[in-house]
């Protein structure tokens, strides 16, 4: 593993985008096809660590933190947190890999990331990874998302932080202790008063804070037409069970995997979970 970036652009001027770099390149068994892992909207790319650590002996992997999230760059107008931004800043990555075509997994917000990179003419995207997101988010979802995202806990130390995490991430099923460990030790940043706080841009939520309806982007959905795979966490309150199986009937006619005693989102840090999407993006 090594860590880099790139730089992305937005009105402000430039930013950097920070990643975490697994594997080979140029992989001949897989024709040389990076695979990009997108984390969800208050994570970052050391999410994917266990993943990464499984698929390196075959696979180039990058993991980035998006803007405003881990090692990566605040932008200075909270309005830029979009989905136009990360998609931009997502194709510069796409550049730096070198290669015309990649394989993507996205939890969560990475994964409407995918959806509306994968359904663009001349999409680089071979196959797409969906994890525990789709192209219809009730606004019930949307503000349970909003209640906790706009928070600012404040912790004395790891533990505590660690202990939060393991509240509000309870749904993600069962991580091992040294994962929760790890996904607080790279989850935090240092606050100038010596205490510590979750490592993301409290202004992400600005955007979530102006919707008031639905979100419906199947119109988009019924434009993929590469392989997709969805990941469902059983007992998901973001990806419903109806929503899921029209994701299989429509646009890209999904795979759809239903893993129990989880909900949103599943880790990917468990044996099953990884073999899965393993199986599924070396297809």
């Amino acid at each position: 593993m090594k860590t880099a970036s790139i730089l992305g652009v937005s009105p402000l001027g430039f930013h950097r985008i920070a990643y975490t770099e697994w594997g080979i390149a140029n992989s001949c068994r897989y024709d040389g096809i990076p695979v990009i892992c997108v984390h969800g909207l208050t994570r970052n790319g050391r999410d994917f660590d266990n993943l990464a650590d499984a698929m390196q002996a075959e696979r180039q992997i990058f993991c980035p933190d998006m803007a405003g999230r881990g090692r990566s760059d605040w932008l200075g107008d909270p309005a830029l947190y979009g989905y136009p931004q990360y998609v931009s800043d997502m194709a510069a990555l796409i550049a730096r890999t070198g290669s015309s075509s990649i394989d993507w997994i996205g939890t969560s917000m990475g994964g409407i990331i995918g959806m509306l990179m994968a359904a663009m003419p001349n999409s680089p995207i071979r196959r797409l990874v969906l994890n525990d997101v789709g192209p219809f988010l009730p606004l019930a979802s949307i503000q349970q998302i909003r209640s906790y995202v706009s928070l600012q806990q404040e912790f004395s130390d790891i533990h505590e932080a660690e202990r939060y995490l393991r509240e509000i991430y309870v749904s993600f099923g069962s991580i091992s202790d040294d994962d929760w460990k790890k996904l607080a030790v790279q989850g935090v940043r240092c606050l100038p008063n010596g205490k510590l706080a979750l490592n993301y841009d409290p202004s992400i939520a600005h955007n979530f804070s102006i919707i008031s309806h639905d979100i419906d982007i199947w119109p988009m959905y019924d434009n993929i037409t590469c392989p997709t795979l969805v990941l469902r966490g059983e007992n998901s309150d973001i990806l419903s069970a109806g929503t899921a199986e029209q994701m299989t009937q429509r646009g890209a006619r999904a795979q759809l995997v239903t893993f129990k005693d989880c909900g949103h989102a599943p880790s990917l840090m468990n044996i099953e979970q990884i073999k899965t999407v393993m199986d599924f993006v070396n297809a």
